[in-house]
């Protein structure tokens, strides 16, 4: 048995961001795992290696042709794909693989860790350690580490008692929320059964189930109707069930001052999601850019 491995080199870092963003987040079915490399270049014997390029190595359970998912990247990103090349692999566990190479990452006061890191990461109340597993979130992408940063800059001005994470995946940013806010009551939701054992999993490593409460479901989820209005929504998604969802956040939003925060956009993408939003009652606080993907802030007017 073997997994399927296609591999792609790539010039400029921020590109390479995207499409990995993209194959993460935006390809259906995505990648089993991902990995992005540095790949140095040559150098003198006195002098630091240049870099040459990127490398972005995606892993399958079956097989993919490397023409149609280079159509299927041209199509989600607007721009044209770079060249796939196969190669078969030996079957492993290639999750927990290429999450034992990812360091440690920092969001203003939060540093996402794996295990392996434990003993290198100071474990004040920022420290969050997350085994993904099979659930979206490590903070490595820009879409959760846009999030991340977008929680501890509300935290310097603002208090929220009832915080809702739309879409929880690993349950990272639930967790970030027990860190900021240690007296909120938090709801994570997620339509896939399993992201919610992980998130739980999760919640428990960090010593935060205390104060979360995790269900699997949408925005209709009894849990929702029961705990709302929220005054923190925070939906990681992506843009197409985002401007779907904006009359339903809206109804679980608390008004006025309630803020939603919103991930999984594209850049080009965030007028269309704003828009939607917009027509619902928000305001934009701010719009936060990184590597090709935003996150936007809004405020519920009155």
């Amino acid at each position: 048995m073997t997994s399927h491995k296609l591999t792609a080199e790539v010039a400029d870092r921020a590109r390479a961001m995207r499409i990995a963003g993209a194959l993460q987040d935006l390809l259906v079915p995505p990648p089993d795992a991902l990995t992005v490399f540095e790949e140095p270049g040559t150098a003198d014997a006195d002098e630091a290696p240049t870099v040459r390029g990127w490398r972005i190595e995606a892993y399958f359970s079956e097989p993919r042709v490397p023409a149609e998912l280079e159509a299927d990247l041209a199509t989600l990103l607007g721009e044209p794909s770079p060249s796939f090349q196969p190669a078969d692999i030996p079957d492993v566990n290639w999750v927990a693989l290429s999450q034992a190479a990812l360091p440690p990452v920092r969001a203003g006061r939060f540093t996402v860790h794996g295990a392996h890191d434990t003993d290198r990461v100071p474990q004040g109340p920022g420290a969050i350690l997350i085994e993904a597993g099979e659930a979206f979130g490590t903070a490595h992408h820009a879409t959760t580490y846009g999030c991340l940063l977008a929680l501890d800059q509300l935290a310097r001005t603002h208090t929220f008692k009832r915080i809702l994470d739309l879409g929880c995946g690993s349950g990272i940013l639930a967790i970030a929320a027990t860190r900021a806010w240690g007296k909120a009551r938090i709801l994570g939701v997620d339509i896939d059964e399993r992201s919610v054992e992980v998130a739980e999993e999760n919640a428990q490593t960090n010593k935060a189930s205390e104060h979360i409460e995790f269900v699997c479901g949408g925005v209709e989820a009894p849990a929702i109707r029961k705990a709302a209005l929220f005054d923190l929504v925070v939906a990681n998604i992506l843009a197409a069930p985002l401007i779907e969802l904006a009359p339903d956040i809206a109804r679980v939003a608390d008004a006025p001052g309630g803020i939603v925060v919103l991930s999984g956009l594209l850049t080009r993408e965030a007028p269309s999601v704003q828009a939607a939003y917009n027509a619902q009652g928000f305001a934009l606080l701010s719009h936060r850019r990184c590597d090709g993907w935003s996150v936007l802030t809004l405020v519920k007017r009155g």
